[in-house]
């Protein structure tokens, strides 16, 4: 049974995902900016990163463009960075949130589990409605392993 003070599943969104990629590539097209921007984002959107220093405690400063010409302005911090295992960041602009996204050697391939934690059930239900957040997270990893696929050394 869980505990409800320690239980977050009311507040988190969570994917997981096997990509056809060895973990080298994928984290690769993690943390090099110039490869984030060519995926992240939700369906439309296009990215501008001002800085990306992937380390602890190094900022990661991007712009969203919208598709309608809306720009989303998201400053984030590194907490964690363990090369090819995984990676931490606080989302420190609106909406606040921590994502873990962890990385595991499947043969050539790499299996990605990206986990984003809410200060609220609240939070993370306005971000939901308000933003499309979870559909934005499943169309980024699938932004991501379609890269990929046309992208098999970078």
């Amino acid at each position: 049974m869980s505990n409800p003070q320690t239980d977050t599943r009311d507040r988190e969104l969570r994917l997981s995902r096997t990509l056809n990629a060895p973990i080298e590539l994928v984290w690769k097209v993690w943390t090099n900016p110039e490869h984030i921007c060519q995926w992240w984002g939700p369906d439309g959107f296009t990215c501008t990163i001002s800085k990306m220093e992937v380390a602890p405690e190094g900022k990661w400063n991007l712009v969203l463009h919208g598709p309608d010409g809306t720009d989303y302005k998201n400053e984030s911090v590194f907490k964690e960075v363990v090369p090819f295992k995984k990676l931490v960041y606080e989302h420190a602009s609106y909406p606040h949130f921590v994502a873990t996204i962890q990385f595991t050697a499947i043969g050539d391939q790499t299996g990605l589990d990206w986990h984003m934690l809410f200060d609220s059930r609240e939070d993370l239900v306005k971000v939901v409605k308000t933003f499309k957040a979870d559909v934005g997270l499943k169309q980024n990893i699938e932004k991501m392993a379609a890269y990929l696929q046309n992208h098999k050394t970078v």
